[in-house]
């Protein structure tokens, strides 16, 4: 018999007979989802772009404080190297003052977790410095703390700790009733319901504070540089903003919203890759 195979792929890429025709719609519709997804961002980049052209073009808002877009693209052509090394300090402040938020909101979240005793005597103290305005405690960094990277890094602290501590604390005080009579009917340890199926229940949770976080990271590093900063994109904006050049203030402003992005679809990456099965029993997304 005269083995014959179709060279169309349209042809190789059909479900086999059996699958119905389900099968070919569900993969198209898959296909047309991941296009989709990856052209989504571009479009709304594009349209935002569109607006602020437009909003300049009509000079809604004066050229002094909105520059077009063109214009603030010449600026960082202009000047490169230096814009690439400020955004380099600016997202050094970032990583070092998230990593050290992630891992005391961690920790400060397992002990609220761990004793009703604790979370009631430390929940209203966490609130109230969550409460307090960080920028106006930058002056005071600066003194304690003088000028440089100290004073930038406890901002950053700041602003990120809270919403990590209480998404570490609220999922480990909700783990789900099965899982818990599960963990029971083992007669597991404290440490083992802890290791096995508290904190990995936890973890979607944790990923939420982490995520709400990152972007405040970056706030905190901008604002911390706005005070005590001798480098970073905070201290691009104020430098050029003070001299009239605002189209290199927004250069500035925009390479802080690009790390910004960036940081945090890494982070949405880290999260789909450390817990894979999240997508698959929570939503069909």
């Amino acid at each position: 018999m005269t083995d014959v195979r179709s060279a169309d792929p349209a042809v190789a890429a059909s479900p086999p007979p059996g699958a119905g025709p389900e099968a070919g719609r569900a993969g198209r519709g898959a296909s047309l989802r991941a296009g989709a997804g990856a052209a989504l961002p571009a479009a709304g980049l594009l349209i935002a772009l569109a607006a602020w052209w437009l909003i300049a073009r009509l000079e809604l808002v004066h050229p002094a404080a909105l520059p077009p877009p063109g214009g603030v693209l010449a600026a960082f052509v202009d000047k490169p190297a230096q814009m690439l090394e400020h955004t380099w300090d600016t997202l050094l402040e970032i990583l070092i003052g998230f990593a050290l938020s992630a891992a005391a909101g961690v920790l400060i979240g397992l002990s609220l977790a761990s004793s009703r005793t604790v979370e009631r005597m430390f929940t209203p103290l966490l609130v109230a410095v969550n409460a307090v305005p960080k920028i106006t405690l930058g002056p005071l960094l600066v003194v304690a703390l003088g000028w440089g990277q100290k004073p930038i890094l406890t901002m950053v602290f700041l602003l990120c700790f809270f919403p990590i501590v209480l998404s570490t604390a609220t999922g480990l005080t909700t783990t789900p009733a099965d899982l818990a009579e599960l963990v029971r009917s083992w007669n597991a340890s404290r440490w083992q319901a802890f290791r096995k199926v508290r904190f990995p229940a936890a973890l979607p949770q944790i990923f939420v504070g982490l995520k709400v976080a990152m972007p405040l990271a970056a706030i905190g590093a901008v604002i911390g540089e706005f005070q005590a900063g001798e480098s970073g994109l905070g201290f691009v904006i104020t430098q050029y903003a003070g001299i009239g050049d605002t189209a290199t203030a927004w250069a500035a402003i925009m390479l802080v919203a690009l790390v910004s992005i960036l940081l945090y679809s890494a982070l949405v990456l880290s999260e789909r890759i450390a817990l894979p099965w999240v997508r698959e029993t929570t939503s069909s997304r």
